[in-house]
């Protein structure tokens, strides 16, 4: 079954621990094993930044004529949850992921964080068997097929607020995790902006990033009503 993923996937691993490990939800480590550094959380996070720096570089190279800020907003969209959520459908993911028991029945298997997540975790597993390559073949595969060239899908609200709150001098944002609630395998996070240490808006994730975009977003309906 395997091999059916690696298949759809366009790479097959010398070390195919790595691709098994990258299927293996924290709720089927916690419940199998007692222990979440077993999950794809590891690899997550090191996914997460082998598609930003390609990801950046694909856009460096061949829109020399955007500037950085719309450069940013393009890249956010191409690493979204929903973008990766869609290639993970695209392969089939989902139907591969190891789950707990409770997870599973919670409709893990077609919930975007979790799919987006194990993507990640995909193009990590991809760079450590196969190097930079690899993990640029699955990209190019399946992220640099629709680049948002005009229209972006996903905006990127972090520096769409850096952008407006510049247009004034010595303005700070500062972003702070208020609070997190839930099982490891399914946490929220609460997340505060505060612009010149004064609140402006709070968001809530799946993830410290996610949950600062929202509070971003928030904070721009509060601060500039009819921008978004």
């Amino acid at each position: 079954m395997i091999k059916d993923l690696e298949t759809a996937i366009g790479y097959r691993f010398q070390n195919i621990s790595l691709l098994q490990n990258a299927l293996t939800h924290s709720s089927y480590a916690n419940e199998r094993w007692h222990n979440s550094l077993l999950s794809n959380e590891r690899l997550e996070f090191l996914g997460d930044s082998v598609l930003g720096m390609l990801v950046a570089e694909y856009l460096y190279r061949n829109f020399p004529d955007r500037p950085e800020g719309e450069l940013t907003r393009m890249r956010a969209d191409m690493v979204c949850e929903k973008t990766l959520a869609c290639v993970a459908g695209q392969i089939g993911l989902g139907e591969h992921l190891l789950l707990g028991h409770g997870e599973e029945q919670g409709g893990g298997r077609s919930r975007n964080s979790i799919l987006a997540d194990a993507v990640e975790s995909v193009i990590a597993a991809c760079f450590l068997d196969g190097g930079i390559e690899a993990a640029l073949g699955f990209i190019k595969r399946f992220i640099f097929v629709e680049v948002p060239v005009t229209k972006l899908h996903n905006a990127d609200y972090k520096t769409q607020l850096q952008e407006l709150v510049q247009q004034k001098k010595n303005q700070t944002l500062s972003y702070s995790l208020i609070g997190q609630s839930g099982p490891d395998h399914d946490k929220k996070f609460d997340v505060e902006v505060s612009l010149n240490g004064k609140p402006v808006g709070t968001g809530s994730g799946s993830s410290k990033k996610r949950a600062e975009q929202e509070a971003a977003r928030c904070a721009i309906e509060a601060l500039f009503p009819g921008t978004i």
